[in-house]
């Protein structure tokens, strides 16, 4: 589904990575690792297509990936480093906008069935700019949670901030959607084994 060809980034004058190639299909895990500054966010970025590769190319079922390429677009779910919350609208609020800017649509049932998964259930009025960190990451996973129909998750830190149980939750997710034939690339600095019928990993040195 996913093919990476000598992939390379460099940033300014610094060449982070070269010749990186990878083939991901349906049920695969992609755990990216290395030591901060090593280009693991700049490669889960290329693979979105915000960030074009130095050389190389990326294509999807044999496209070649880019920011206008609204099929693979609308196979993709990407959680970021920071989690793209509005402080002032509340958990529901955000999921419902960021749902329908992705043209996801999601009953606030469902809404409010996927903040109950990620235990904010009861902080569904309140002001985000008044959550926690680990509450705010919660609120982003939620969105995940809600777009099981994207085939291809790609998560930047997805464990950042949250506490064992939402750990747990959030690696039980992913391994639900690897079991049902998607696909998941992931950057983390936390030893979390995830289940899936097949895993890769790379390694990117600093």
């Amino acid at each position: 589904m996913l093919e990476v060809s000598k992939l390379e980034c460099a940033r300014g004058e610094r060449l982070l990575f070269r010749d990186l190639n990878f083939v991901l299909e349906a049920g695969t895990l992609l755990e990216v690792r290395g030591a901060n500054g090593s280009g693991k966010t700049s490669l889960l970025r290329m693979l979105c297509g915000f960030l074009q590769p130095a050389a190389g190319e990326i294509s999807w079922r044999g496209k070649t990936v880019n920011a206008g390429n609204e099929e693979y677009r609308s196979e993709l779910a990407y959680l970021g480093h920071h989690n793209a919350l509005k402080d002032e609208l509340t958990p529901l609020e955000n999921l419902r906008y960021a749902l329908r800017l992705s043209g996801i649509g999601a009953t606030d049932t469902r809404l409010q069935e996927a903040l109950e998964w990620a235990g904010l259930r009861e902080r569904r009025h309140q002001s985000c700019a008044t959550l926690s960190q680990g509450q705010r990451r919660r609120v982003s996973l939620a969105r995940i949670k809600l777009s099981p129909s994207r085939r291809f998750w790609i998560l930047d830190e997805p464990f950042t901030a949250l506490d064992v149980a939402a750990v747990e939750r959030t690696r039980d997710l992913v391994a639900a959607h690897l079991a049902g034939g998607g696909m998941a690339a992931l950057t983390t600095h936390q030893e979390v084994p995830i289940p899936a019928p097949a895993t890769q990993r790379v390694e990117l040195s600093a």
